[in-house]
């Protein structure tokens, strides 16, 4: 008997690792520059298990399964180091982290400038 190896994707687990690479980037929408490092990376934390909780959410009733808080709670953490590396491996030496951190924020000295017209 020759052994079978078998190379499969669980859907829900790429979608959670998606998710869990484009967090950071959402973090940095939602907070701004002078927003502490440690109010960030507990900020991603808590997304990270949000996520987590909701994937195996929607696992559980795609598959009509019991839902498995055990899976979603161990699930978070390469989630949430997904979520780190991503952040320090591609956002921020591209510069898209500081680029997010800048969206809807006005220049103070054109408003300025602007007002005194």
């Amino acid at each position: 008997m020759t052994p079978t190896v078998a190379f499969t994707f669980d859907p829900a687990t790429v979608v959670q690792l998606l998710i869990a690479f484009i967090l950071p980037v959402l973090v940095g929408l939602v907070t701004t520059r002078v927003t502490s490092p440690a109010a960030k990376a507990w900020l991603l934390a808590g997304l990270s298990l949000v996520t987590s909780l909701l994937v195996e959410l929607a696992r559980s009733i795609a598959s009509g399964t019991t839902y498995d808080l055990g899976v979603a709670l161990l699930a978070a953490l390469p989630a949430f180091v997904v979520s780190v590396a991503s952040f320090y491996g591609l956002w921020k030496p591209t510069g898209v982290a500081a680029a997010v951190q800048d969206v809807g924020v006005k220049d103070p000295s054109k408003l300025l400038r602007r007002d005194l017209k």
